[in-house]
């Protein structure tokens, strides 16, 4: 039983078959079979399902009509709009052992992968970022074409080596991703900017000076290729460049969030798709939960927002939602959208709704709204729990959900949502781990920074977090209270040194100017705000003003102190900040991204007194190697107590604390 439960699944999906459409997956396709041991001894053995899935979605529904440009899009002969995308599900190799809860984590930007779980939970990824071209072991989904439909595309390119003749017309990070084929090639039908500095005035080039087209083997104006930028004499790498052309045949990228439903709910629910395949997981789940992570977690936000909690039959989706390190909402249902950005300069995120419970957005003018209100019209609103650290404040525009846009007052959070901050973390916390006495200043894809990267992790708190959830969901049993900085407490300040109260170490840099400014932007009236969805008819879009945003206060090590505390910031080695200074090339002096710093202790008080740091040395604050690992003893129990720690977690770090090089 334990080894062929799932075998019908597999042997039909290569046969035709006659059935009834459920939630809208019309063809579901196993691929590929393995199995996994068990992650510890007594754990479920696993495995793991790769393979494809078809949808139809149905353009008259009500639930779907919020998808831009669906009604253009091509239609089947039943009148939908289809569809393909990717997935992976880990399942317990023995049905017995499956614990009813599936976990469905959100790819960010096609990566994303599953594994055997220790508590028997069925683990779930698959595609839903239209615009990543289809490659082996990325999560992917194969969009529809609204052909002949036009619109603006901006898109900037900033550090381009210097003397380089032609770049790729691609937008995202980490993945880049082709931009929409020019209606013209003529170039004075578009225009192309320079920009010193992002506070210098955009200077437009001489059409005659660029063209669309490949110049590395052929010199200006090269050979013609609408996806290739040349500039005459190369680019210049101190200076970003702005392209503004208008883009045809655009992309139905917001049937992702119809993708990620669909998918989610026939695992949940259906018996089989249209062909007669049967669900793998039918009849074994009982409770969905979803999470994402940075723009995944964006995506997560966005989904409810935009009411894809709810299947086209009505029922809710998912149960319980972890939005993780994800600060706004995702560009992703816009004609041209660029679903992988970061909060650039001109790019949408933070117009929409950013608030849990509802809140009058004057400042922008744009009315009373919330991302649970069509949830809360339909009852299908998860359970939610929100993780997020100091780098989503400084680089990534996260305060006006936390306090409005004109940051006079918390916006409260309703009964189903709990908010829980990681103190001076970089984003998403490092992944070192440990008590590293030092920084990497070489982490692989980290841009020049000045300090050295933050090793304050944030995983081991979101684990105990997310095994909450779970028990919120399944049991009933209420999480923590919520713990994250509050204006009415005190917590947030101007991001300034003075007004923070950072201390004045020698050698190191203010944080005075690395906060990512909020503009306020009119994308033009194509583009419905609340709902980031639609048409950016302006482009580049009216600046009208900047949001005001405020930061966490800092102790007298610049270390936050509110939200829950890793054990490594309760027993620091240095200071630990969300931000950091970019080193060298375009913005130099300003803010490195979202990437935080650290700045580690002196080893001795004479150390200390040497360098004129304000900061207690390791040896005042531990006196010797088993006085710090005492300390990490007495932290880490104090967490699992709490519940921001799991045990397993707390006897690692012990382990990691004995062995570290710490005042040995």
């Amino acid at each position: 039983m334990g080894r062929s439960w799932w075998l019908p699944a597999l042997a039909a999906a290569a046969l035709p078959g006659a059935g009834t459409a459920e939630a809208r997956v019309t063809r579901f396709v196993v691929e590929q079979r393995s199995t996994v041991p068990p992650v510890r001894p007594g754990a479920p053995g696993y495995v793991i399902l790769r393979g494809y899935y078809e949808g139809s979605v149905d353009p008259r529904d009500r639930r779907n009509a919020i998808i831009t440009d669906l009604a253009a899009a091509p239609r089947r002969a039943n009148g939908g709009v289809g569809y393909r995308a990717t997935f992976a599900i880990a399942v317990p190799a023995d049905p017995a052992r499956i614990s009813g809860v599936l976990l469905y984590e959100v790819p960010n930007r096609g990566n994303g992968d599953v594994a055997a779980d220790a508590d028997g939970h069925v683990r779930v990824v698959s595609g839903w970022q239209g615009d990543i071209v289809p490659q082996p072991g990325v999560q992917t989904l194969v969009a529809p074409t609204a052909r002949g439909l036009t619109g603006w595309v901006l898109q900037r390119f900033v550090g381009v080596a210097a003397g380089t003749a032609s770049i790729p017309i691609d937008g995202g990070i980490g993945r880049p991703t082709p931009r929409p084929i020019p209606v013209s090639r003529d170039t004075s039908a578009a225009t192309l900017f320079a920009q010193a500095g992002d506070a210098a005035p955009r200077t437009p080039i001489a059409a005659r000076d660029w063209a669309f087209a490949d110049c590395r083997k052929v010199p200006f104006p090269g050979t013609p290729d609408p996806r290739q930028l040349c500039l005459r004499g190369g680019f210049d790498r101190a200076k970003a460049y702005m392209l503004v052309y208008r883009g045809k045949d655009p992309k139905v990228l917001g049937i992702g969030f119809a993708a990620v439903r669909d998918l989610n709910a026939f695992l949940r629910g259906a018996k089989a798709d249209d062909a007669g395949t049967p669900n793998p997981l039918r009849g074994r789940i009982r409770w969905a939960i979803m999470s994402g992570t940075s723009q995944s977690g964006n995506f997560v936000r966005s989904l409810i927002a935009l009411g894809f909690n709810q299947a086209e039959d009505g029922r809710q989706v998912f149960d319980g939602a972890n939005p993780n390190i994800a600060a706004r909402q995702v560009p992703l249902n816009l004609r041209f959208g660029v679903p992988g950005g970061a909060a650039g300069m001109f790019e949408p995120g933070s117009e929409g709704s950013l608030w849990w419970s509802r809140y009058d957005d004057r400042r922008r003018g744009r009315g009373v709204s919330s991302l649970l209100d069509r949830c809360t019209a339909t009852r299908t609103c998860p359970k939610i729990v929100e993780t997020f650290g100091s780098a989503e404040l400084w680089g990534l525009r996260m305060a006006p959900g936390l306090i409005g846009t004109d940051a006079k007052a918390d916006v409260p959070l309703p009964s189903n949502v709990r908010r829980y901050y990681f103190p001076s973390v970089t984003h998403g916390g490092s992944p070192i781990g440990g008590f590293p006495l030092a920084g990497d200043r070489a982490f692989p894809g980290m841009p020049a920074c000045t300090l050295a990267f933050n090793p304050n992790p944030s995983s081991d708190t979101r684990r105990a977090l997310l095994a909450a959830l779970v028990a919120w969901v399944r049991d009933g049993k209420a999480p923590p209270p919520s713990r994250y900085p509050m204006l009415a407490r005190g917590d947030l300040v101007e991001a300034n040194a003075a007004a923070m109260g950072w201390p004045r170490i020698p050698g190191v840099p203010s944080p005075d100017r690395m906060l990512n400014a909020l503009p306020d932007y009119d994308f033009g009236a194509g583009f419905r705000t609340v709902d980031l969805s639609g048409v950016l008819t302006r482009q580049p879009p009216l600046v009208r003003g900047v949001i005001p945003q405020l930061v966490p206060r800092v102790n007298a090590d610049g270390n936050e102190t509110a939200g829950v505390a890793s054990v490594q910031l309760m027993v620091p080695l240095g200071t630990y900040t969300g931000w950091n200074q970019l080193a060298q090339g375009y913005g130099a002096g300003g803010s490195c991204g979202f990437i935080g710093g650290f700045i580690p202790f002196a080893r001795t008080e004479a150390e200390r007194l040497a360098k004129g740091d304000p900061r207690p040395s390791l040896e005042a604050r531990y006196r010797d190697h088993a006085g710090f690992v005492a300390r990490v003893r007495a932290a880490v129990a104090g967490q699992i107590v709490q519940g921001w720690l799991l045990p397993d977690d707390g006897a690692r770090l012990i382990e990691e604390a004995e062995k570290s090089d710490v005042l040995r």
